[in-house]
């Protein structure tokens, strides 16, 4: 079942038109990648499901209500995780927490929540003296406190070191365990991939790509790139596959990269030539990314 159901939904604000006829769906349980330029549209699109927004046109249901009218029927089944949050901070991240539960009518119990997120150990500990990292954790654990249904994660890992990233992928991980249903929206490319079962890529109010992150990469197949530093001695007509030379390195661009590798070093071993620093590169999803939205 779907948890999410856009269909052709329109916002303008004045003569910009920052939504222009967005349809795509959400499946239960599923990590959803909403992805996009800044100024894109999908901030606007975020903010009508969550129900901040009104909608100039079209059909929104989340989780079976229109959040235009569902008020806080909805909202109970709902958890926000913003870029950034504003708590007490002298309050202790149990104390926090305990607060949240009195919002809920039927809220996770603190204990759990806080190993959720990895925060047993600093449970005592005052929300001001947490790293930014920490802080972080406590934000998604109080989008946890009422056992949403759907959670919507805004740019969970935004300045986070790489270790501190890794750290959060993991609790997003814990979260999905849950059976949750999460709208993830970011800007770095890799932790779409390594989260996301779907992304859908808004560029300039509309839906460019909606997919897998395996079946996105593979629309660029053709952009396949071979690459070698050319032996010295070996002129570049010798070499069996059309390529172009940049600095010292032949670089071979195809659509049917083993039998390419195959043709390259079969005619390499029959001369006894070493082809130093040879890598076979495939597109990454950032590559397909930057394609999608060029125009932005």
């Amino acid at each position: 079942m779907a948890a999410i159901v856009v269909s052709d939904l329109r916002k303008s604000y004045g003569a910009l038109e920052a939504v222009r006829g967005v349809s795509f769906e959400v499946k239960e349980g599923e990590v959803f990648g909403l992805l996009g330029p800044n100024g894109a549209g999908k901030t606007t699109i975020v903010e009508i499901l969550e129900g901040y927004r009104q909608r100039d046109s079209g059909d929104v249901s989340v989780l079976g209500q229109d959040p235009r009218t569902a008020g806080r029927s909805l909202r109970e089944r709902v958890g926000l995780v913003l870029q950034e949050a504003a708590v007490p901070p002298l309050l202790t991240a149990r104390e926090l927490i305990e607060m949240y539960r009195g919002y809920y009518p039927h809220p996770r119990p603190t204990g759990e929540v806080l190993e959720l997120v990895g925060l047993s150990e600093k449970a005592d500990e005052r929300v001001r003296r947490l790293s930014g990292g920490q802080q972080r954790r406590l934000d998604v654990a109080l989008g946890l406190v009422g056992d949403p249904e759907l959670i919507f994660l805004d740019e969970p890992t935004t300045g986070f070191d790489p270790s501190a990233r890794r750290n959060a992928w993991e609790v997003v991980r814990n979260m999905r365990t849950l059976g949750k249903t999460i709208v993830l929206t970011t800007h770095y490319m890799d932790e779409a991939e390594h989260l996301a079962d779907r992304i859908c890529v808004i560029a300039q109010g509309r839906v460019v790509a909606e997919d897998t992150p395996g079946n996105l990469r593979a629309r660029t197949v053709g952009q396949t790139q071979i690459r070698f530093s050319v032996p010295q001695g070996v002129r570049m007509e010798d070499i069996p596959v059309k390529a172009d030379v940049r600095d010292g390195t032949a670089v071979i661009a195809t659509s049917t990269a083993t039998r390419t590798v195959n043709e390259l070093t079969t005619w390499a071993l029959g001369r006894g030539i070493e082809l130093p620093n040879l890598e076979v590169v495939r597109p990454t999803l950032e590559d397909v990314y930057l394609e999608l939205t060029s125009d932005e």
